[in-house]
């Protein structure tokens, strides 16, 4: 009995650990960093989980490519998601000129997302970031500067979800 629960703990334990296809394609070294939820008044909108370099220095680096999971507990529409996006990378700093470009970007890159669906964002730092959606690349954004405030919605002290923040940046314990 012993040896089934542990084996169901370590089947349970690789599953969550699962790279994404969208991430397993990228050719990178991926390891889980950290995993939380994200809800507004209770009402739970998505899983949100952190990927980083797999190397022998793992770890969230700031020259270093990272990945934001997000797998949807609901639907929402794109116009939804890029005016969240639009209006978090405002209040942590975007200039009127910027968000108007990136709200276009944000516009084609985004789909409406249903329940069980999931994004992948991949931050490419100095470079921009690449989304994929299903999978499936569902677009680019050559700017560095977008990149940097996008995932600051998340991973920057300012976040409007300090819980998540932490839970995102919280080291394995594996």
């Amino acid at each position: 009995m012993k040896a089934l629960f542990a084996l169901l703990l370590l089947i349970s334990s690789t599953l969550t650990q699962a790279v994404p296809d969208a991430l397993r394609q990228s050719g990178s070294d991926w390891r889980q960093w950290g995993s939380g939820e994200m809800s507004w008044f209770g009402i739970a909108l998505y899983r949100a989980t952190l990927w980083v370099d797999a190397g022998p220095t793992a770890g969230v680096k700031a020259d270093a490519p990272s990945a934001l999971q997000l797998d949807y507990r609901r639907d929402i529409p794109r116009a939804r998601l890029v005016e969240s996006s639009v209006g978090e990378m405002r209040r942590l700093g975007a200039s009127e000129a910027q968000l108007q470009r990136w709200q276009s970007e944000l516009q084609r890159i985004f789909p409406d997302v249903k329940e069980g669906e999931t994004i992948v964002g991949v931050h490419y730092p100095g470079q921009g970031a690449a989304f994929f959606h299903r999978g499936r690349l569902s677009g680019e954004v050559a700017d560095a500067d977008f990149a940097r405030l996008f995932f600051a919605i998340w991973l920057d002290e300012r976040s409007r979800s300090p819980d998540l923040r932490a839970a995102l940046l919280t080291r394995p314990e594996n």
